[in-house]
């Protein structure tokens, strides 16, 4: 499996949790992708839990989930066991399990809540949760650390879930989708806004070096 960036939440709460489990798991025949299908195994139960009104469980599997989700590349380090279709599965897995449990979210919501448009809120929710997703994976990866660091990295996995455990909790199911869909749309925002202006500049830099070196062999400089 490939490297996995660890957020604000997996880094100082879940790898706690994962990592001894990892190495104990690392003693039996469990493979890494069964642990992928263990993680998504449990959102579907949160999904479950959400629609059959058990907010506060539905709440602390997602972040159970979050949790077992780190589990499969420590195994898969562990055991010399990773491989592309590993963080290619797991990858797959965690989408349908985001779409699960924001959907389970939303359908609590709209029987125990009373608020207008909740499912343009959970729309959101959903399309900003994949995109921030998506736009991680479809930067060049010599250019990803870029969005593992600062503003752009807020809106990551384990921090969402991590919010959808406390909303659960607290029974604010629906504030709890709203601040996913607005954190989530305006990272992706911002990630788009960011990469312009730092992909000019790159290109702009390029360009400089490339008429410096042009001008020292006596070359007449490339048109523009």
């Amino acid at each position: 499996m490939g490297t996995v960036y660890d957020g604000f939440i997996s880094k100082h709460i879940n790898r706690k949790l994962s990592e001894p489990v990892a190495r104990i798991l690392a003693r039996t025949r469990l493979t890494p992708n069964q642990a992928s299908w263990g993680a998504f195994g449990i959102a579907l139960l949160s999904f479950i839990s959400f629609t059959l009104g058990q907010n506060i469980i539905g709440g602390l599997l997602a972040q159970l989930s979050s949790v077992v989700d780190g589990i499969d590349g420590s195994l898969a380090r562990l055991k010399g066991m990773s491989s592309a279709f590993g963080g290619f599965l797991d990858s797959v897995l965690d989408r349908y399990a985001d779409i699960l449990i924001v959907l389970g979210m939303v359908l609590w919501s709209l029987s125990h809540e009373n608020y207008s448009g909740i499912w343009l809120v959970g729309f959101l929710a959903i399309v900003g949760t994949l995109s921030v997703s998506y736009t991680r994976a479809r930067i060049d990866s010599e250019y990803r650390p870029i969005f593992d660091r600062g503003l752009p990295s807020i809106a990551s996995r384990d921090i969402r879930l991590f919010l959808v455990m406390l909303g659960g909790i607290t029974g604010q199911v629906y504030f709890c989708l709203l601040v996913i869909a607005i954190l989530t749309n305006l990272v992706v925002f911002y990630r788009l806004v960011y990469s312009y202006r730092y992909f000019g500049l790159e290109t702009r830099r390029s360009k400089s070096a490339l008429t410096a070196a042009e001008t020292e062999e006596g070359v007449p400089p490339t048109p523009k």
